[in-house]
Order: structure tokens, then sequence, then C-alpha cells
């Protein structure tokens, strides 16, 4: 009885004794098979035969021996690791090199740990405490000091301002008036009603008002112009018996010298230099 042919699918060799490998239900003997479909380590450069174990992460393939981390070299077979950069790192070469260092203990947080950042900053969750309390903020409202963070009971207890119109807690920004602190937002004008924290304001009886609301109710009239005379930004003014000026509107009526610092006269409403006076009937 006549023996039965077996074939390499690829160079025809005869098959029989030795040993082969089937792809796709067809047999090659092992050089052929190694030669065509072999991957290649990705460390070494040379193909992973058939008897050699494949390891594959990602679609790259290394040989068992190469599979090592690329820092310290120690084989990451059967280890957990990390990819960086297309690079394979054992955890702990990963920890000292990529992962984020705890604001508070200055330790490694390690990959997979839960941490908590905060203006640019990480912590592990259990270093992310109330620094009067020290129990753990978590993801709950936090208000920041230059001395740490606190949760918002305790920062109210030691730290808050009570603003002075709606008796709330100011948490942050405010204004002080009188010595009192505001709300920004509660800091309005006492007759319009209108916000001040980034209006000029005059203040009347302690009550704030918008300059608008301020000249229509109290502010003197100036007996030149007619408008009002706030004094805002040092500006000076005079008085004369019941009658205001600005300081650039006190002036002769007749040639309009400044008569500021100098002796006038008067007649009627009219104010003159001497010179000008000494023609007209004047007031003494």
């Amino acid at each position: 009885m006549t023996t039965p042919q077996f074939y390499c699918q690829y160079c025809m060799a005869s098959l029989l004794g030795k040993k082969y490998v089937l792809k796709d239900d067809n047999p090659y003997c092992v050089s052929c098979y190694d030669r065509i479909f072999s991957n290649y380590c990705e460390e070494c450069k040379e193909p992973i035969e058939s008897g050699s174990k494949d390891l594959c992460y990602k679609g790259r393939h290394w040989h068992e021996g190469c599979f090592n981390c690329t820092k310290c070299n120690h084989s990451l077979v059967e280890k957990p690791f990390a990819a960086k950069d297309e690079r394979l790192l054992c955890s702990e070469c990963y920890s000292n090199e990529c992962s984020s260092k705890c604001f508070h203990c200055k330790k490694t947080i390690m990959p997979g740990s839960r941490k908590m950042e905060f203006k640019g900053n990480y912590w592990h969750e259990t270093c992310f405490v109330c620094e009067h309390c020290r129990q753990p903020i978590g993801t709950k409202p936090l208000i920041s000091k230059e001395s740490g963070n606190y949760c918002v009971p305790c920062f109210e207890k030691e730290f808050a301002h009570y603003c002075s119109f709606c008796k709330k807690v100011i948490t942050s920004g405010g204004i002080t008036f009188r010595d009192q602190p505001w709300h920004k937002e509660c800091f309005l004008c006492s007759g319009c009603r209108k916000e001040l924290c980034e209006e000029e304001f005059m203040s009347r009886d302690d009550y704030p008002f918008c300059l608008d609301c301020y000249n229509h109710l109290y502010a003197k009239k100036c007996a030149a112009c007619t408008k009002p005379i706030t004094g805002l930004r040092g500006a000076k003014f005079i008085c004369f018996q019941d009658r205001q000026w600005h300081s650039e509107c006190f002036n002769c009526g007749k040639c309009s010298v400044s008569l500021v610092g100098e002796g006038f006269l008067t007649h009627n409403k009219e104010i003159f230099c001497r010179k000008c006076g000494s023609g007209v009937d004047t007031d003494i």
C-alpha cells in the first residue's frame, strides 16, 4: 500500500515525519511558516518564530525575553505596565516619570488611584482635606485662602464677614464702606438702587448715592455755571455768603480774570476784580 503524500503549501517539500504548522487549514513547514507569517519583535527586530511565545500589545509584538521596561529593563511578562510615548514602562518607572505628585505629602499619586485637582495642583483624595476640621473635601464646595483650603462651614465659622445689607456670608470679593463689609451686588445707590461697586459715589448721612442722585438731591450748584459742586477727586470750590463757585468759575464778571486768592467786589449777584469793580457801585 502506498503512503499518501503530505507537502508544504509553499515550498512543496514533503512533510512526512517532519514538524509543520497549519495556517488556514493548510500545512507549512516550520521554515516557510516563520519566513512568511512570523511577526517581528519591536525590540530586537528579529522574527518571532513559531516555537517562541509571541507577546502582543496594541498591534505590536515582542519575544518573551524582549518584553521589558524601557527604563529599568525589568521583565514586564505577567506584570502591570503602562505606555508613555509608545514606550512600555513598569508601574514603578511610570509613577516616577509620569505620575503627579501630591501637593500635600509630595508622594507619587499612583496610576489608577483617585486624585483631586484644584488650581493646577493634585492631591491624594485622603490628603485633600479642610485645613480646619481635617475632613476630606472631595467634590464638596470649598473656599481657598493663603493658609489652605476650607470647607464652607469651617470658612464661615473662622473667617467669613457678613454683608451689612443682606446679612449673608461674603465668600469672596466684597467691598468695605464705613468700615462695614458689603457684597458687591448689595452695595447700591440709596436713591436709584443701581450697583456702585465700579462707580464713583458720594455719601450723605452714612448712605451711599450715585453721582446723579447725590447731585440731584444734595449738591450745591455753582453760582456761575449752575452745575453741581461735588468736590470729587479733591476739586476745590469757593464759598461766599450763601453762594458757591467751582474754583475755575470764580472769575470777574467783566474781564473774566480768576479771583481765586484775590480780593474782589460784589454788586447784586455779580463779582468783580478790584479794577473792574471800582467803576461800579459795589457791596462791601
